[in-house]
């Protein structure tokens, strides 16, 4: 008697389904390594740069409207106390003069500030693909890399999220900068005037920052053949490099 052929096993529908932009923001958080995977099948970062415009945008407006671009201003100063001294030596004149056009270069940046994010996640991706294409024999291309830095990104919106409600909720305008916003790194808690140094390599060790750095490593785990421990080393190889020497630069240049 023949033997009853047995039918193949179905094929999972959730493993090879395409995800959506949503589905792909929503698993960034959520279940990374299928948003990170699905990026082999369709490179876009729109969507999650959009986001970040639309957030930044909110997040600037809210500011001005709750501290003001001048009092922004005068706080971010106070992490630059050499600067901040040659402008206390002004004339009175030539100082309201020097501080009006802070104020104005400070809210023109600030609103700018999506176009230059990215191009600072062009040129991280750059790098990141540069390192694991050519250090460590990765099988990616370029606008993947970027696109895995554009969704490991996400995380920060969280952060400008729970500024947003600070500033919503009262916070004290007094200590209150774009770049520092929420307690969420050591740097917080410190006087930027004490140790410029000390200050920035503090705030690089960011809840959300970190989180995407994870998220960076694990995206480039799932498009390439690269091991996770090698990933983590490479990323936050970089990270704390980078660190290292933003802190060293705005010791002295503050």
């Amino acid at each position: 008697m023949a033997a009853t052929p047995v039918p193949p096993a179905p094929v999972s529908v959730a493993e090879t389904a395409p995800l959506s932009e949503p589905a792909r923001i929503v698993n960034t958080f959520l279940a990374p390594s299928k948003t990170f995977t699905d990026l082999r099948r369709n490179a876009s970062w729109w969507a999650p740069f959009l986001l970040m415009v639309i957030f930044s945008v909110a997040f600037v407006y809210i500011g001005g409207q709750k501290v003001g671009f001048r009092k922004i201003m005068e706080n971010q100063m106070r992490a630059q106390p050499k600067q901040q001294a040659r402008l206390e030596a002004l004339p009175p004149d030539q100082r309201e003069q020097q501080m009006q056009g802070g104020e104005k270069v400070t809210k023109i940046i600030s609103y700018g500030f999506p176009v230059i994010q990215l191009i600072i996640l062009v040129i991280i991706a750059a790098v990141q693909f540069a390192t694991f294409k050519f250090a460590a024999g990765a099988d990616i291309k370029f606008k993947v890399a970027l696109a895995i830095v554009m969704y490991a990104s996400l995380p920060g919106l969280l952060r400008v999220s729970l500024a947003i409600l600070s500033l919503l909720s009262g916070a004290s305008p007094d200590s209150f900068t774009f770049q520092n916003p929420v307690a969420t790194n050591p740097g917080y808690f410190m006087n930027p005037a004490d140790s410029p140094f000390l200050y920035s390599l503090a705030s690089s060790f960011d809840v959300f920052l970190i989180w995407t750095l994870v998220l960076t490593a694990i995206g480039f785990t799932c498009v390439s053949k690269v091991k996770r421990g090698t990933a983590f080393a490479i990323v936050f190889g970089w990270w704390l490099g980078l660190s290292l020497l933003g802190a060293s630069l705005g010791a002295l240049f503050s």
